[in-house]
C-alpha cells in the first residue's frame, strides 16, 4: 500500500512532515509518495536513515504557503502539493492522501479531486477530540463553516456511521450542540435541523451545551464547524496554559520525571494534536486524511497509520453502503433539498 503525503503542508513542514513520513513508512510497513520540491524533500530525506523504505518524490514546485486564501490559492495552483498528493489517489498511485496543511485547502483538494460520496453536499472534519472522552466524537471541527439544517442532519448521519463503523459502537446517542438543552434553543439551524433529527431514525438524545462535550454526554455531538473549530481550539489553548500553570505549581513538590508524566498525559487529554493526530474527511469519495496543523513527526506517522486502516476496513465503501441505507429512510422538506 503506498500513501501520498503533501511534504510542504503544516507549521514544521517540509522537517517534521518528511520525519514523520520516514517514521510512518518504517512503524506502519507502506510505501510513501511525497508532494514538493524535489530539492526541499531529498535535502529532508537526507537526515533519516531510509534504508529498506519505499519512499518516493512527486515533484511540484507549487505548494500553498503560509496566510493564503487556502481555497483560493488551490484553484490558481493546479500543481499545489496537496493537489498532487489527493491526485496520487484518483489515479490509483496511491491508496489514500494525507494533508497537514491548511483546512480549506485540504478539503478543496479533496472535492475537486474526488468530489463527494452520493448524496453529501461536502466533507467534514471530526472525531474524538478529547482524550477525556474517547467515546465522544463532534463533527463538524472545521470543514464547513455555514451550514444548512439538512447539512447538520448529514453531519449527525455520518457521525453514527463512523462511530459503529471506525470505533464499533452499537446504536451510538447523537445530540445537536446548542447554547441550552430545552427544545427551541439555539440558532436558527438548529432549531430547524431539531425535528429531521427527531424523524432520521439516528439515536437522538436532543440537545447539549458546551460542557457536556467535555462530560461525553453523547456518542456524536453534532454542530457547524465554526463552532466546533472555536470549541477545539479553544481547548487545545486551555491545555496548553494549564498545563503549563501545573507544570509550576508541582515543581519542586514532585521529581522532575513525575511532573513531566503529569503534564504529558494532560497535554493528551486536552489537545486534538496529542490526542488523535489525524482522521478522514467523511464523506469524500476516497480516503484524505487531515492532520492537525500543529503536527510533528509522530502525529504525522499516526495519521499515516489511520489512513493505512481506513482502506484496510473499505472505509469508503462501508460508508456508502450505510449513508444509502440511512438515507432511505429520510425525507427532508422541499425547502431543504433544494
Amino acid at each position: 500500500m503506498k500513501i501520498a503525503i503533501d511534504a510542504m503542508g503544516g507549521d514544521y513542514a517540509p522537517a517534521e512532515i518528511v520525519k514523520g513520513a520516514v517514521l510512518g513508512a518504517r512503524e506502519h510497513g507502506v510505501g510513501i509518495i511525497l508532494s514538493g520540491p524535489e530539492d526541499v524533500i531529498r535535502a529532508e530525506l537526507a537526515r533519516h536513515d531510509t534504508s529498506g523504505l519505499d519512499l518516493t518524490i512527486d515533484h511540484t514546485d507549487e505548494y500553498l504557503e503560509e496566510g493564503e486564501n487556502a481555497g483560493w490559492a488551490i484553484r490558481t495552483k493546479r500543481k499545489a502539493s496537496i493537489f498532487q498528493a489527493v491526485k496520487q489517489v484518483l489515479a490509483g498511485n496511491a491508496a489514500a492522501a494525507v494533508g497537514v496543511g491548511p483546512t480549506g485547502g485540504v478539503i478543496t483538494a479533496a472535492l475537486m479531486v474526488l468530489g463527494t460520496l452520493e448524496g453529501l453536499s461536502r466533507p467534514v472534519i471530526g472525531g474524538a477530540f478529547l482524550g477525556f472522552t474517547p467515546e465522544t466524537l463532534t463533527i463538524d471541527l472545521g470543514g464547513s463553516v455555514d451550514c444548512r439544517p439538512d447539512q447538520l442532519l448529514d453531519f449527525g448521519i455520518i457521525g453514527s456511521v463512523y462511530a459503529t463503523t471506525w470505533m464499533g459502537m452499537e446504536n451510538p446517542t447523537v445530540a445537536l450542540l446548542s447554547n441550552g438543552k430545552e427544545e427551541g434553543k439555539g440558532n436558527e439551524a438548529v432549531k430547524a435541523a431539531y425535528p429531521l433529527f427527531q424523524q432520521s431514525g439516528l439515536n437522538f438524545v436532543g440537545l447539549v451545551e458546551g460542557y457536556d462535550v467535555a462530560l461525553g454526554k453523547a456518542n456524536v455531538i453534532i454542530c457547524d464547524g465554526f463552532t466546533g473549530n472555536v470549541m477545539a481550539k479553544f481547548c487545545e489553548g486551555l491545555g496548553e496554559v494549564t498545563s503549563n500553570w501545573l507544570a509550576e505549581r508541582l515543581k519542586g513538590s514532585l521529581p522532575d520525571a513525575e511532573v513531566e508524566r503529569v503534564v504529558t498525559d494532560l497535554k493528551r487529554a486536552t489537545i486534538p494534536a496529542d490526542t488523535v493526530g489525524g482522521g478522514p474527511l467523511w464523506g469524500v469519495n476516497g480516503v484524505v486524511c487531515k492532520a492537525h496543523g500543529r503536527s510533528k513527526a509522530p502525529e504525522v506517522s499516526s495519521t499515516i497509520g489511520t489512513a493505512k486502516r481506513a482502506v484496510e476496513i473499505d472505509l469508503v465503501g462501508t460508508f456508502r453502503r450505510e449513508l444509502a441505507a440511512i438515507k432511505q429512510h429520510i425525507t427532508l422538506p422541499e425547502t431543504e433539498t433544494q
